[in-house]
């Protein structure tokens, strides 16, 4: 399990992340009540009886979470305060191991609802979450800001390389260090009560961030009065409108629910244009209407306190505090890695929209009616036909292949066990926190269980959007734990008795997301601190990236790519077909991925008195996007301020990291074709030399030893993204000393 001081200083990054359904006026959560309700049946009091401390989801009801959340807290300032003043000199076992070891209730408590806040929230969930997210931020500084605990630290560090520590014990003390003076552990005692103000300010503002998110998403779903209207889409996704509009009271109608990013996927199929633009116009003025579900005053207010805090512990920016416990290590780093891509990515799509807008003329002048420009809202509609034109195939065609249990344990599984030896068993009998997710026992190549894992498939109005990973429990040699670890999507579900048959962007989320969960699942360290995923942001989607690549890896792409009904193999014709589309969108995949991710740097790479107000943050973002030459009207940024989740939590200052990753990711895939591909091989040096590590060594070490050594290069992700040749004269990925891909330091989506 993660690390209590670690959870702590993570939990406010959580409550920013986690989704929340609308809260109904008349209801809410008795958590005064609540935290009066102390007793023995609490599960989370005591560990779960259940295997490898699964949670005991049929026994927790909202009610445990206040009581768990307070006397979790209470212990663990408790056992906090009795290392802090042990009379004893410091030692790595009272200091460093005491704290590992400490807070097992909050530990329990937090891991469940922010979990479940994720997946399946409610309105007593939401307000426990406003209600608890200062507090837990308090209680964070309460520990992080203790003068003598850190006098405790501070002496171990001092004499790390003399205690007789292993190196992974050498890197815990100084992890330990680092954590501490990153939260402000050397401030004095004025500048840390200031900390402290803005640390709670900004957990009570990313909850509601959250919060006003899913609301929105909510409130800005477009009613349909007619089937008509909805020509081009399947039967099945009429079919769920039909279901949405039922369930808000709209019988006879249909409602279309928006996805959390910028592009919403029906406008691939919808004929009607004028359908397709006020789907695309509800989806872009989230958050920034002027309504009681505005984000742009929390954006502004949040970035001004980030940018004062870290002014207050040293750092000229934000960017400069986050980006200096990373792999890119600075700024300019940064900078140089999404300034090399855009001209290419830009340019790549400006090809593409030419493509697009020939269609369109070529369209329009077929049925003799005036062609029109080329607008966001119908670019994934006519990259569709510009893609059955070139590629001879569209989605449609693809999706019978693709049923989603097909997938997961024919194409997913499949690969895994091809790869690393493992094994799935489906189990039944443990308990679930909603009734559409699978949960399987993992078993190793001796035949011993390695983890359990849980599959969380569905779209939900109680669920946040996107794709994601988590960790239940996590693997400890010290807390003798293995890992309980889940994956979650978004896909529509179908009516019932219907089958869930995915696009190909589901299906490679679907294998990117399983890396992060063999990340966790194989995890083999010895302290919380270290597990799984506990690597550096910018780190963490690496090893899923590589996953990715077993998606249409030909055998494994033979082995679940059948039909749902006749159980015919998707014919070589149209795999082929495939395969040879991979470079196609690229250019608008590419540009709208960077347009996101350089607001989030112009952001961050200011000081406080340079940041928007409420008022300015929307002209902010449209001048950032000019400025860097991303200002390509018909390719919108993944997403807009008001609803880019990413920055408001864990990945603010970090949503380059995909990109990054992607580099190290390009280069290993690269390693692995040249080294035979799919064999058992690969997948033990590649399980041994860096997913079971963790964090315990230095994150490009840890690529280093996989591939043999050498430094990542760009061209492999040029080559793969179809963007030609870079734009400087230097196509390797400068190393530390350069600033591009610089050397190391919390679990990624």
């Amino acid at each position: 399990m993660k690390h209590p001081l670690a959870l702590a200083l993570s939990v406010a990054l959580a409550t920013s992340l986690s989704a929340v359904a609308p809260a109904a006026a008349n209801e809410g959560a008795q958590s005064e009540t609540q935290a009066t309700n102390v007793n023995a049946s609490n599960p989370f009091f005591s560990e779960s009886p259940l295997p490898l401390r699964y949670p005991q989801f049929d026994k927790i009801q909202d009610s445990d979470f206040a009581p768990g959340f307070d006397r979790g807290m209470s212990e663990h300032l408790a056992e906090v305060e009795a290392i802090a003043n042990n009379p004893e000199p410091a030692t790595f076992e009272n200091t460093i191991l005491a704290l590992e070891q400490s807070g097992d209730v909050l530990n329990r408590t937090a891991t469940v609802f922010f979990s479940l806040l994720g997946a399946d929230t409610n309105d007593t969930r939401q307000k426990l979450q406003a209600e608890y997210a200062p507090k837990l931020s308090a209680h964070s500084d309460a520990i992080s800001l203790n003068p003598k605990l850190f006098e405790r630290i501070q002496a171990l560090y001092e004499q790390r390389d003399s205690l007789g520590l292993d190196a992974q014990g050498v890197r815990l003390v100084e992890r330990y260090h680092t954590d501490f003076v990153r939260a402000g552990a050397k401030l004095d005692e004025d500048q840390k009560a200031r900390l402290r103000e803005i640390n709670g300010e900004l957990a009570k503002l990313g909850t509601e961030f959250s919060q006003n998110v899913l609301k929105e998403v909510n409130a800005s779903a477009i009613t349909v009065d007619t089937v008509e209207e909805l020509d081009g889409l399947s039967e099945g996704a009429i079919a769920a409108a039909r279901e949405a509009a039922k369930s808000r009271g709209l019988d006879g109608k249909y409602v279309i629910t928006l996805q959390n990013t910028t592009g919403q996927p029906p406008n691939t199929y919808l004929t009607n244009r004028e359908l397709r633009q006020k789907l695309h116009e509800a989806s872009v003025a989230r958050g920034s209407r002027g309504n009681e579900f505005d984000n742009t005053g929390i954006v502004s207010q949040v970035l001004k306190l980030r940018a004062e805090r870290s002014k207050m512990l040293g750092y000229d920016t934000h960017a400069e505090y986050v980006l200096a416990d990373e792999t890119a290590k600075n700024p300019e780093a940064v900078n140089a890695m999404l300034q090399r891509l855009a001209p290419a990515a830009v340019a790549n799509a400006r090809r593409e929209g030419a493509l697009l807008q020939a269609m369109i003329d070529k369209e329009q002048a077929a049925k003799g009616e005036p062609s029109f420009e080329l607008q966001p809202w119908d670019w994934a509609f006519y990259a569709e036909k510009v893609r059955q034109d070139q590629y001879a195939f569209d989605e449609s065609e693809l999706k019978p292949y693709f049923e989603m249990k097909n997938v997961l344990e024919n194409g997913v599984f499949h690969a895994a066990n091809q790869l690393y030896g493992i094994s799935f068993k489906e189990r039944t009998d443990l308990p679930k926190y909603h009734p559409d997710t699978w949960t399987y026992d993992v078993f190793d190549k001796d035949g011993s269980q390695l983890a359990i894992f849980i599959f969380d498939p569905y779209a939900r109005d109680s669920k946040r959007g996107g794709a994601w990973m988590n960790s239940y429990v996590s693997q400890s040699e010290l807390e003798g734990t293995k890992p309980v670890v889940a994956n979650h999507q978004n896909i529509p579900k179908p009516s019932e008795g219907e089958p869930t048959l995915l696009t190909w962007d589901e299906v490679t989320t679907m294998f990117h997301e399983f890396g992060h969960a063999l990340h966790g699942m194989f995890s083999d360290v010895k302290y919380p601190m270290f597990s799984g995923t506990s690597v550096p942001r910018d780190f963490v989607e690496f090893p899923s990236q590589v996953n990715e690549m077993w998606a249409d890896w030909p055998s494994v792409l033979a082995n679940y790519a059948k039909h749902h009904e006749t159980g015919e193999p998707m014919p070589q014709e149209l795999l082929d077909k495939v395969v040879a589309a991979a470079q196609f969108n690229q250019g608008f995949a590419t540009t709208e991925y960077l347009g996101a991710a350089m607001i989030d740097q112009e952001y961050h790479q200011l000081t406080a008195d340079q940041l928007p107000d409420a008022d300015e943050v929307m002209d902010f973002e449209a001048a950032a996007l000019e400025k860097v030459g991303l200002d390509y009207d018909p390719v919108p940024p993944r997403y807009r301020t008001p609803y880019f989740s990413h920055i408001m939590g864990g990945y603010a200052a970090g949503y380059y990291a995909y990109i990054w990753s992607e580099v190290l990711d390009a280069n290993t895939v690269k390693w692995i074709e040249e080294n035979g591909g799919l064999t058992t091989a690969n997948g033990d040096r590649f399980r041994k030399a860096l997913l079971s590590q963790g964090g315990s060594k230095d994150a490009l070490q840890l690529f280093s030893d996989f591939t043999g050594g050498g430094e990542p290069r760009i061209e492999p992700l040029l080559e793969r993204r179809g963007l030609g040749t870079p734009v400087s004269d230097d196509s390797a990925a400068p190393d530390a000393a350069d600033a591009a891909i610089p050397e190391e330091r919390p679990a990624g989506n």
